[in-house]
């Protein structure tokens, strides 16, 4: 349908040089320099947007975005990627900078999640910006930094500083079929939320001859946790049920000493129905089920801001306008009817579905192994990822050609 406007050739050459800009998390300056220059080399409006975490990590971040304004007053859409990786891992047997290529494959840090999804944004707003001579409405394109970071300070930073508002439908290119683990194309509709506790627990230090005169830290966190395990979780039509996930267990360690401190971490996915308080009921339930002699607290993990301490579940109708308009440009390009699918974990879609208030659907490239050795994506998707990207906006905002 667009397919003179997209090749697969523009999609690995751009892709290519994304991949070979190292980008972890908290130091995208590079990659951020390069995308801000490239939109403005393909004379496309870009800006930087600064911002400072001064809580925590007294971290400056930086994402770039731009907006094309119509002629007429009509919808808001936004387009939403992350820029930044995982730090790199060990077991990689290809150049995780390289972009090396094989067959259809493209092979890098970042290259699924979600530097591919990123190159369609890019590439879907140059064809628009090149081909449309009137449209309603505008489209704001977001590149964001830090997402694989503890709190999406990005596109948190974008929600704070009210750069977002007045949008009406997200789009987010992260690698939706890849993670649902389906053929290409779906159609992301929601996603489950999820807090980061920990429990701290306090015992009586004794002579590891005779334990039973103290109270012994670590076995009273281990019956805590094994009854957290316990708990019955409810079940969601669509995002299934919620997870109980230990991530950390500390305590003890002296020679022959009765700890008397001990602690574990736990992260918690939630489904609509269940939030921080919820939470809090169950874990003070597994406590009065084990009998605990010490003491015991619960704390959240620190925040820098109230609005990100956690992520909250949402769901879009899948029959919902702007859900139905996607569907429509998916088949429009891939002859396909997308299957619906949905998010296990939590990501900057979350904040967008939920603090904004607004429907955010995820759409992009397949691929396999991110977070992962020898990660890779296939590069005709993300072709067609820009194309139904384009698609979109043609037939969403009245485009006139």
């Amino acid at each position: 349908m667009n397919g003179s406007l997209f090749s697969d050739a523009a999609s690995r050459a751009l892709l290519a040089e994304l991949v070979r800009i190292p980008s972890p998390f908290f130091r995208e300056e590079a990659i951020m320099d390069f995308t801000f220059s490239w939109l403005h080399e393909h004379r496309i409006p870009a800006e930087k947007h600064h911002y400072h975490v001064k809580p925590i990590y007294d971290f400056h971040g930086v994402n770039v975005l731009g907006t094309l304004e119509g002629a007429e007053a009509g919808p808001r859409i936004v387009l939403n990627g992350h820029l930044d990786s995982v730090d790199l891992c060990e077991g990689w047997t290809r150049d995780p900078y390289g972009a090396e290529m094989e067959g259809n494959r493209l092979y890098g840090l970042g290259a699924l999640d979600m530097k591919g999804g990123c190159a369609a944004i890019l590439l879907a707003v140059e064809a628009f910006a090149k081909t449309v001579k009137r449209f309603r409405g505008s489209v704001c394109y977001t590149l964001v930094s830090d997402e694989e970071g503890p709190f999406g300070l990005g596109t948190d930073a974008l929600i704070r500083d009210g750069l977002l508002e007045g949008a009406d439908v997200a789009v987010v290119t992260e690698p939706s079929s890849a993670f649902a683990g389906c053929d290409f194309p779906d159609l992301g509709l929601g996603a489950r939320g999820g807090w980061n506790y920990t429990v701290s627990l306090k015992g009586r230090a004794a002579h590891g001859a005779n334990p039973e005169l103290g109270i012994n830290a670590v076995v009273e966190a281990a019956k805590v946790l094994l009854e957290i395990e316990k708990t019955p979780l409810a079940t969601h039509e669509k995002l299934g049920p919620g997870s109980i996930c230990p991530l950390g267990f500390s305590g003890g360690g002296a020679p022959l000493s009765v700890p008397d401190q001990a602690s574990f971490s736990v992260f918690r996915h939630v489904i609509p129905g269940e939030n921080k308080e919820t939470i809090l009921q169950e874990v003070s339930a597994a406590i009065e089920r084990a009998g605990l002699s010490g003491d015991v607290c619960l704390a959240f993990r620190e925040t820098p801001y109230p609005e990100c301490d956690g992520f909250l579940p949402y769901v879009v109708d899948e029959n919902a306008p702007w859900a139905s308009a996607l569907r429509k440009s998916i088949i429009a390009v891939t002859g396909k009817e997308p299957k619906p699918t949905y998010f296990s974990s939590v990501g900057d879609f979350n904040y967008l579905g939920t603090r904004l208030g607004i429907p955010t659907l995820v759409f992009g490239p397949k691929g396999a192994k991110y977070h992962s050795p020898d990660e890779y994506v296939e590069i005709d998707t993300v072709t067609k990822t820009a194309e139904v990207l384009y698609d979109f906006l043609v037939s969403s905002l009245g485009a006139e050609r």
